[in-house]
């Protein structure tokens, strides 16, 4: 459904009060990401050792080392993909864990007044 003259109207003010505001939270925004496949990674890793174990086998230390640093490329990139995929889930973890929080809370108020009432 398109929006109306009046919400693109909206939307632009809000636009352009967001990016007078933070601007780099703009750009962050704007960037295209990458969607990296942790099945690369994983396959990096596995080419990596396969290298590695035949390398030691064979006793050739070039294909050992070959195979050692294609395994740390594929580990450095698992990692750094997981963690640009965990930046957009900390702001609900965190909602998770403030609503939990407070959950516990209202638990330890009611069991102290509880405990109040009955003395």
């Amino acid at each position: 459904m398109p929006l109306s003259e009046h919400e693109e109207r909206l939307l632009a003010q809000m636009e352009a009060a967001l990016s007078q505001e933070d601007p780099k939270l703009v750009s962050a925004l704007s960037q295209k990401k990458s969607k990296r496949s942790p099945l690369l990674s994983l396959g990096l890793i596995a080419l990596g050792f396969i290298t590695l174990f035949v390398g030691l086998v064979s006793q050739v230390v070039i294909a050992g080392v070959a195979g050692f640093i294609v395994a740390l490329a594929g580990l450095y990139r698992l990692i750094t993909t997981s963690r640009s995929g965990l930046a957009g889930a900390k702001a609900p973890r965190g909602k998770r864990k403030s609503r939990f929080n407070s959950i516990l809370e209202e638990r330890w108020e009611r069991r102290q007044f509880g405990d109040d009432q009955q003395q």
